[in-house]
């Protein structure tokens, strides 16, 4: 007992009491009737005979330096209450306060995370730092495919372990990763940031917002994924807009599709931004191709899923009929005012 005391002793010494939280633990911890040192007076009956004198004066003494620490620390607080009280002048004017503006690519990321929430999808993120292997490999990309190139993916520094190290392309690796730790059934969006080396312009920029999705079970079809998607867009763009999906391909999925909107400018007559055909592609999609499957361990015979994949920043343009991408990563003042919080 005389070495828990001597460790008590250093403890209460130690403690640093900045707040007022500070103090209550301290207080629950040493001075309270179930606290440490109580607990050492209920033992202190077991101790032997002889030495119960002495051990005892040790227990008054670490009582009393608890107490004299927890009082000190309670009239500090006290007093500061008390001084800021009296610096306080009421006859200064009132202060406004300033409210900041919420980024419009914020607002919209929002909104989507908070409809696939709805439907029961989880939130997953990963490093932007990634390997190749998770960024192209696993995700079913041939050695050849264009997307490998310089061109268009920022490398970092050339096979370290076996892989490149790059920044991510796509949040699809945050799929693999959720695939690995987790046994399906998976449900789960992938927001975050993405890069690729493109020429940046009114349409376009090296850096931009996706949202991924992934959905993991037995028996699940691409009707399960177009009801997604149409649940999804009229929650987003409203009941009256209208999509198609086109038959397209992508090396993770199979079947894949595009999907477009009917275009917010011209509500589909036709126009310079949709290129004069009436539609806005929004996302690509597919059903998750066997071998991405396998890759992870996952049964393909067993299990079926689909994924998702959407420009985050594309969907604020037509959420807020913005004609240059480049305005969203300017920070002017001016734009930014347009969006409070």
């Amino acid at each position: 007992m005389e070495n828990t005391i001597r460790s008590l002793q250093q403890e209460i010494i130690d403690f640093e009491i900045g707040t007022k939280a500070d103090l209550e633990a301290f207080r629950l911890r040493f001075t309270v009737r179930k606290g440490l040192i109580a607990n050492l007076f209920a033992e202190l009956k077991s101790v032997d005979p002889a030495e119960k004198p002495r051990i005892g004066q040790m227990l008054n003494q670490l009582k009393l330096a608890a107490e004299a620490k927890c009082n000190e620390a309670t009239e500090k607080f006290a007093a500061d209450e008390a001084f800021g009280n009296a610096r306080k002048d009421l006859t200064l004017p009132g202060r406004r306060d300033f409210t900041g503006s919420e980024h419009p690519v914020q607002k919209v990321l929002g909104e989507m995370k908070r409809i696939f929430s709805d439907m029961g999808f989880g939130i997953a993120t990963g490093p932007e730092l990634e390997l190749d292997s998770f960024n192209f490999d696993m995700l079913n990309f041939p050695p050849d495919h264009p997307a490998r190139d310089m061109q268009d993916t920022f490398f970092i520094t050339r096979k370290q372990n076996g892989s490149d190290v790059l920044l991510r392309t796509h949040t699809s690796p945050v799929q693999i990763r959720v695939m690995l730790d987790r046994k399906p059934p998976i449900r789960v969006i992938c927001p975050g940031k993405v890069y690729r080396n493109e020429a940046i312009s009114a349409r376009s920029y090296c850096v931009f917002h996706q949202l991924e999705g992934l959905y993991i079970d037995r028996k699940v079809s691409f009707a399960d994924l177009k009801a997604t998607i149409y649940s999804f867009a009229r929650q987003m763009f409203g009941t009256d807009v209208k999509l198609r999906f086109r038959p397209s391909f992508f090396p993770f999925t199979e079947p894949s599709a595009e999907v477009d909107v009917t275009c917010y400018l011209c509500g589909g007559k036709g126009c310079r931004v949709c290129k004069k055909s009436g539609w806005l592609e929004i996302m690509g999609c597919g059903m998750v191709h066997p071998n991405v499957l396998v890759n992870c361990g996952i049964d393909p015979e067993t299990w079926s899923g689909y994924a998702f994949g959407m420009g985050v920043d594309r969907t604020v343009l037509l959420q807020y009929k913005i004609d240059d991408i480049r305005l969203l990563f300017e920070n002017d003042i001016r734009m930014l005012r347009q969006f409070p919080a």
